[in-house]
């Protein structure tokens, strides 16, 4: 009987009888088969086992619950960057941005340099706040008391006035050197254009700042300084902004601390974050002609080669700083006295010597205003250079520019050492 239905299995015409389950297991499941309908899409695996039959359901794709469960980190670090993930995108940018590698590549560092020194003012500007009073009768009493009195008050101070002087001249390496490697051509004009406003804004610190010790030379320097703008058409509604007054006294110390503390360094975050956010964006400019001749050695990462060599950097200007301050401390003078004669030997800041000496070269009837037009115009000659030139925005160099940069350096360079001659330090 057996081999009988062997042989009708093997022949197709009936089915093999299944043999008997042994003792003691259970029987396995009867297979139900469904016959799918011509035409239909075959069911996906993992869709819902409650789908009609022919009945197609596209899988549901959902976000993980967790994203950031699966990797191996700290608590606070999975906490972190659960709830700022939204700033991936700008670190992922920073490590893909490269800076070219050439022989004038350490120029790129004194921009770096100028924001350090910049930070060193908003820190150090800070502690002296909490023990100035910008009033004439406790202005003086109270910069002396900081330097003699307060713990460690004289280092501030001097780290203050020294990081004042190195980020001017920081900024003024950085200028010349972005405008001999033409850097400020297409695209960056803007990037030129923001940079030379934080200059200015940089000289008006300097100014407004250099009142605040009410000392006598600080007092007579603001005096001729607000007094150039008097020989202009409208100055002297100039003069009243500044001074507050006819003459300098206790109302242009206040005006000048809260520009000081206040206005400027407002008006400075506003344009250095616009500048900042140009410099990430467009990158680091490499000089003229460089790529096409080979001269770029190659690029590094951003972020973090450059990031770490720009800190060396800044380990080094500050080591300067503290040597500067220990080794060559500001004096600290005599209390003004606005009914006291100016003395002998009284000029502005070093920065400001070029635009002194010029001055009082034009002596003659309307020198001084004539000084004035050519400083004016020389300005906007020198923001509106990125559109003027336009070999640069070409890529094809542009001597005469290069020949205008020079006259320009060696005018401020030649008429700032005539001062330091006459006058010294």
């Amino acid at each position: 009987m057996a081999e009988e239905n062997n042989k009708n299995a093997m022949a197709g015409k009936a089915p093999a009888k299944p043999k008997p389950a042994a003792p003691g297991k259970p029987k396995p499941p009867a297979a139900k088969a469904v016959a799918a309908k011509p035409g239909a899409p075959k069911a996906k695996a993992g869709a819902a086992g409650s789908a009609k039959p022919g009945v197609y359901k596209p899988e549901e794709k959902r976000g993980e619950v967790d994203p950031f469960g699966h990797k191996k980190q700290s608590g606070l670090a999975s906490w972190a960057q659960e709830r700022y993930s939204v700033l991936n995108p700008i670190f992922d940018y920073l490590k893909k941005k490269e800076v070219p590698q050439h022989r004038h590549s350490f120029w790129y560092y004194f921009g770096g340099l100028t924001l350090f020194f910049f930070l060193i003012q908003i820190v150090t500007g800070l502690l002296l706040l909490l023990y100035y009073r910008p009033t004439e009768a406790e202005a003086f009493a109270r910069f002396v008391y900081i330097q003699t009195e307060v713990p460690y008050g004289w280092l501030i101070r001097q780290v203050h006035a020294w990081s004042a002087n190195l980020m001017v001249l920081m900024a003024f390496i950085h200028m010349f050197s972005t405008f001999f490697m033409k850097s400020y051509r297409k695209p960056r004009e803007m990037m030129w254009v923001s940079g030379f406003v934080l200059l200015l804004l940089t000289l008006g610190f300097g100014f407004t700042g250099y009142l605040l010790p009410w000392n006598e030379l600080a007092f007579f320097a603001t005096q001729i300084g607000t007094e150039v703008p008097l020989v202009m058409p409208g100055g002297e509604f100039i003069v009243q902004i500044l001074r507050g007054g006819e003459e300098v006294g206790a109302e242009t110390l206040t005006r000048m601390f809260a520009m000081h503390v206040v206005l400027l360094p407002g008006i400075l975050m506003l344009v250095l974050s616009a500048h900042l956010l140009l410099v990430q964006v467009l990158g680091t400019s490499a000089p003229i002609g460089y790529k096409e001749a080979g001269l770029i050695k190659g690029y590094e990462k951003f972020f973090p080669t450059f990031l770490a060599k720009d800190a060396i950097g800044w380990m080094i200007g500050f080591a300067l700083l503290i040597y500067l301050a220990v080794m060559f401390p500001w004096e600290i003078g005599v209390k003004a006295d606005p009914l006291a004669a100016a003395p002998f030997g009284i000029k502005p800041e070093w920065y400001f010597w070029a635009q002194f000496q010029l001055l009082k070269d034009f002596k003659f009837e309307g020198g001084e205003l004539l000084a004035i037009i050519l400083f004016t115009i020389g300005g906007i000659v020198w923001v509106l250079v990125p559109f003027i030139d336009k070999k640069a925005s070409r890529e094809e160099r542009s001597p005469m520019f290069t020949i205008f940069g020079l006259l320009v350096l060696a005018f401020m360079l030649v008429e700032t050492y005539r001062v330091y001659l006459e006058y010294g330090w």
